[in-house]
């Protein structure tokens, strides 16, 4: 059955370009020019999942949410922030109004198309699990709903630690009794290979989870965290997550959904250094810092070249003479360890 899109976008070459490409995703979609419009689009034709700007004339996303919430018929559906904001804050605004997702503009088709496919399949999901649940008693979970509510109890409840540029979190075989949620800054996962080459594992963001190993027994962690830039960060003890996740079928769910996702993530990483050529691994983790930086393209990341060789997986020496190569072809500036992004399509076109 074909699912219905709500668009809500007053760019109109956003808009009708948008609609464009999911309506050839066999998606059919409404759409609307402002908050006002949309809200009434909501109410009157039902739509499976709703895509939303947040700047808009007449009523903002902010308050088309918030009208939809309010609403028995309209606040079951996913809904979807499309906005150039990247601030943590204004991320987290619309989470706590009960958004279930958001995509910061510019955007990849594969992107849109995955979190409208992600966020109405979580939908099914959580509509089965209430059906079968309507005769039981309501469960318990210390009134947390979802995982951004997870992510707010981390904020309000947690440890509150901060770490220095290049100090670390944690080291490999630490035990490991918490889990962190990152408030600020950006960290690295690395482990030592038998030559004694640190290998980055992976990169962290605000708004992500740090430090999940088994709930069952007291491992110690299998790699060490560092802070890339000054982090700021909020743990809680596994035991309390336990307990928080026994409790609640929809935080389980959506938490396995993330780590799935991460794993995906990692997946194409290894894929990536395992098969690419030096040129490609290296414009392709320049592009993969900028981007766990929420840098623009005309500001500079400010990284150490052996974090850009670890994470593409070829020698310092390599990396630095490719970067060399890429200056010289005009893709990137370089003022000490300033990498600034000159020519973002053709950096995405290395081969």
């Amino acid at each position: 059955m074909t699912k219905t899109i709500l668009l809500i976008e007053d760019d109109t070459a956003l808009r009708e370009n948008t609609a464009e490409l999911l309506e050839l995703s066999d998606y059919k979609v409404i759409t609307a020019p402002n908050g006002k419009v949309g809200i009434e689009h909501a109410q009157g034709q039902a739509p499976d999942i709703i895509v939303c700007d947040i700047m808009m004339p007449e009523i903002d996303g902010y308050g088309v949410l918030e009208a939809l919430s309010q609403n028995s018929t309209t606040n079951q559906i996913p809904f979807i922030f499309l906005s150039a904001k990247t601030e943590h804050k204004e991320i987290r605004k619309g989470m706590d109004l009960g958004a279930d997702d958001y995509l910061t503009k510019p955007f990849e088709e594969e992107e849109l198309i995955s979190a409208i496919e992600s966020r109405l399949a979580k939908a099914t999901i959580i509509s089965k699990l209430i059906a079968e649940k309507r005769s039981a008693p309501e469960e318990s979970n210390d009134g947390l709903r979802n995982l951004h509510e997870l992510k707010n109890f981390f904020d309000d409840h947690g440890e509150i630690v901060t770490y220095k540029k290049g100090a670390p979190v944690y080291k490999e075989g630490d035990h490991s009794n918490k889990i962190f949620l990152i408030l600020k800054g950006v960290l690295k996962t690395h482990k030592m290979d038998e030559n004694g080459k640190e290998l980055i594992t992976a990169l962290y963001k605000p708004d992500d989870f740090l430090g999940f190993t088994s709930f069952k027994d007291n491992i110690p962690y299998q790699e060490s965290a560092s802070a890339v830039e000054e982090v700021e960060l909020a743990g809680i003890s596994k035991n309390h997550l336990k307990d928080i996740l026994e409790k609640s079928n929809t935080i389980s769910l959506e938490l396995m959904e993330l780590l799935t996702d991460n794993l995906s993530d990692i997946k194409e990483q290894l894929l990536q250094m395992a098969y690419s050529s030096v040129r490609k691994k290296t414009a392709q983790t320049i592009l993969q810092f900028a981007a766990i930086l929420n840098k623009k393209i005309e500001d500079g990341i400010k990284i150490s070249r052996s974090d850009l060789a670890s994470v593409a997986g070829i020698a310092t020496e390599s990396l630095i003479r490719t970067l060399s190569g890429f200056k010289k072809e005009g893709l990137i500036e370089i003022e000490g360890r300033n990498i600034r992004i000159i020519d973002l399509k053709g950096l995405e076109l290395v081969e």
